[in-house]
């Protein structure tokens, strides 16, 4: 086992959760044939197979499952050694891995992502954009140091640090603008259309409309809030979407933007990492960061 390299169990890593050695590949920055060659020599080294190579899915065999549990915990006490070394420096340097929900990336990530390399130049960002119960496995597993989400998390091995609060707004049909701002109850009656299943602004919308999440209702659900917008435009019903969203989303559609009287429905903003990373006062860094990103798009004079 001495052969074993652990750049071989960071290739083996990425093939495992991804399930594909194209996008493994194209994850870790290498050609496919590099990271194949590496993973052969790896189950060669070990003396079996590892993957059920199929010709449109990779699995993992029997063995490959066993090994991937303790791959996980080599990766990530390795980062943590790194995540130690870098603990001692004032500033952020090399890699920092950032996870955020879709309904806030587009919005305010430019802004964070262009802050962090002027502040921080030695900085190597990795940004990953999913769900929050993907975020909160891959920041449980290492695969990613911090993720901007909305808090809540309620995960004790999290540190959880709020950075803003945000209002969702209305969009109606241009034709709707002079209308009264329906209540929560008027809503309800209303065609409105959310985010599909897995989307934490989905339920904050349900939530605040009172909506059962498992009652039969008439809807069309989309995979972003454009898709969303797009639809009301075309006059098939009404959304919310949260304000970060309003200048990109609503620019190209023909759409009127309200907002509803207190007690508006609103979320908070914050980041979260593991209480075991030993990098917390930089991590502090890309807090302030983050939270100047929302003040340029005009959200903190809300927190």
């Amino acid at each position: 086992m001495s052969n074993i390299t652990l750049r071989q169990l960071r290739y083996f890593e990425a093939v495992a959760r991804l399930s594909h050695f194209g996008q493994a590949a194209e994850a870790c920055a290498v050609s496919q044939p590099a990271l194949s060659v590496q993973i052969k020599e790896l189950e060669e080294t070990i003396g079996a197979k590892l993957f059920e190579r199929g010709a449109r899915q990779v699995r993992l065999t029997g063995m490959g499952e066993e090994f991937a549990g303790r791959v996980q915990q080599i990766l990530r006490s390795v980062d943590e050694l790194g995540d130690l070394a870098r603990a001692g420096r004032d500033r952020l340097v090399g890699r920092l891995r950032i996870g955020v929900i879709p309904t806030i990336a587009p919005y305010l990530l430019p802004g964070v992502v262009e802050g962090l390399a002027r502040e921080h130049p030695d900085i190597d960002l990795r940004l990953r954009e999913t769900i929050t119960p993907r975020l909160i496995e891959e920041l449980k597993e290492g695969a990613l140091d911090i993720a901007i989400v909305a808090l809540p998390i309620s995960e004790p091995a999290f540190t959880e640090v709020p950075l803003f609060d945000e209002e969702f707004v209305l969009v109606r049909p241009t034709r709707d603008a002079d209308q009264p701002v329906p209540g929560p109850d008027r809503l309800r009656q209303m065609r409105l259309l959310l985010l599909e299943e897995g989307h934490c602004f989905r339920d904050q919308a349900l939530s605040f409309c009172a909506i059962n999440r498992a009652a039969p209702r008439e809807l069309l659900d989309g995979s972003s809030l454009s898709t969303l917008v797009q639809m009301v435009g075309a006059g098939i019903g009404v959304t919310l979407i949260p304000e970060m969203a309003v200048g990109v989303e609503t620019r190209s559609a023909q759409v009127a933007v309200a907002h509803f009287p207190d007690p508006a429905p609103r979320r908070q903003i914050g980041m979260i990492w593991r209480r075991s990373n030993p990098m917390t006062k930089q991590l502090e860094q890309v807090a302030s960061a983050v939270q100047q990103a929302a003040a340029g798009l005009g959200l903190m004079d809300q927190a």
